[in-house]
């Protein structure tokens, strides 16, 4: 993702800070004093129809303030903002940086927080501070991708349906390493399906555990599905509840875009703790037994074929072009049908094979096949497929 502007600038003595700084000019003075009240600062005095006067959490920055303007409408409007900015760039408040991507970076802020196992919070031993930072990645970057899946269809398995999606969906999201957590700026209002889902499953989830560990049900999980749970989204849980003694997940919506529909005021957080474990790896064995099989028509190119006998059956992989939201497929074939694909191979054309797409292995391999069949495909459309293919393979 690109960043805007320059570099923060660090206070004379201090190190310096990396990242992107806001154009003064672009800044909303209203989303700035949202996202000032949401960390902590205070505003103090100043006439209220044309400025107010911030200053940092206690103890933070000492004699530290800014002035900001109550609208853009103001003369020195530009100018104050500019003031602010720099203020920010320059504070010692943990805060001012995380105003400053907000302000750079406008979206949703998503936030996720491990209690590492040992004394005292410590990491456990043999763990260093980056593995923990490599698991919040992993664990977040994992959560985001189910959301995505699941805000566009649900499953309760998805195997490697819908990786582009997903894969699209993450190179617009910004991770930052925030001390002892992560945070991500998704794009708002662009991104909300998305980050709603997940809120939403991540919610039905914590209340499906909680019902599994009281009554010793497990159809609460069946019934979370439709609120965007799936196998990957535990999953992503699970690696972010092992090893700590608590996770916690909080979401922010964005001040410019506002609180989406259907969560009002009320603030977003989900924890979860090794207690849940149990529940959770019974979830996610659960999920995956309740998605079929899939009977898809596919449309593909022959992109590498295998076999030990030169008489026998053989092994082709597809490129899929149409017909299943998967990047590629195996297929096993019969010696006169793998015939067919290794011809379709070298003459560079799309064949359309027919069959089961099953979970087991993420939705990758085809089962029972009938085909394949040369396409007799229009100029047009052969172009298209191929120019598909073409901006997969850059992907």
């Amino acid at each position: 993702m690109t960043l805007p502007h320059g570099p923060l600038r660090p206070a004379p003595g201090e190190p310096p800070q990396t990242g992107p700084l806001p154009d003064p000019a672009a800044v909303d003075p209203a989303v700035l004093a949202v996202l000032l009240a949401r960390h902590g600062w205070v505003r103090r005095g100043g006439p209220s129809a044309r400025y107010g006067r911030w200053t940092p959490p206690e103890g933070t920055d000492p004699g530290v303030s800014l002035l900001v303007p109550a609208g853009d409408g103001f003369d020195d409007a530009v100018d104050l903002l500019a003031d602010a900015v720099t203020a920010l760039s320059r504070s010692a408040s943990p805060s001012a940086r995380a105003i400053l991507l907000a302000l750079a970076v406008p979206g949703d802020e998503l936030h996720w927080h491990r209690d590492p196992a040992g004394p005292h919070g410590a990491a456990t031993p043999g763990t260093a501070p980056w593995d923990e930072t490599e698991r919040l990645r992993r664990a977040a970057r994992a959560m985001l991708a189910a959301g995505a899946k699941a805000g566009r269809t649900r499953a309760a398995y998805f195997g490697a349906r819908l990786d582009s999606w997903a894969g699209d969906f993450l190179d617009r999201v910004l991770v930052v390493a925030d001390g002892p957590g992560l945070t991500a700026h998704s794009p708002a209002p662009e991104g909300r399906a998305a980050i709603t889902t997940l809120v939403r499953a991540l919610e039905a989830l914590r209340d499906a555990v909680d019902y599994r560990r009281v009554s010793g049900g497990a159809e609460a999980f069946e019934n979370a599905v439709q609120s965007g749970v799936s196998r990957e989204l535990v999953d992503a849980v699970q690696d972010l509840v092992r090893g700590a003694t608590a996770s916690r997940f909080t979401v922010a919506w964005s001040a410019a875009a506002g609180t989406p529909g259907g969560f009002g005021d009320r603030r977003t957080a989900v924890e979860f703790s090794p207690g849940d474990l149990p529940a959770l790896a019974e979830a996610a064995e659960l999920l995956e037994r309740l998605e079929p099989a899939v009977a898809v028509t596919l449309v593909g190119l022959v992109v590498r074929l295998k076999r030990a006998d030169p008489a026998g059956p053989g092994s082709v992989r597809l490129r899929v072009l149409g017909g299943a939201e998967v990047e590629e497929v195996k297929v096993r074939l019969p010696d006169a049908a793998y015939r067919l694909a290794a011809e379709a191979h070298l003459a560079g054309t799309p064949v359309r094979i027919s069959g089961r797409l099953e979970r087991r292995g993420g939705f990758r391999r085809l089962t029972r096949p009938s085909g394949p069949e040369p396409c007799g495909l229009e100029d047009a459309e052969r172009e298209r497929l191929l120019k598909t293919l073409g901006e997969g393979r850059e992907a």
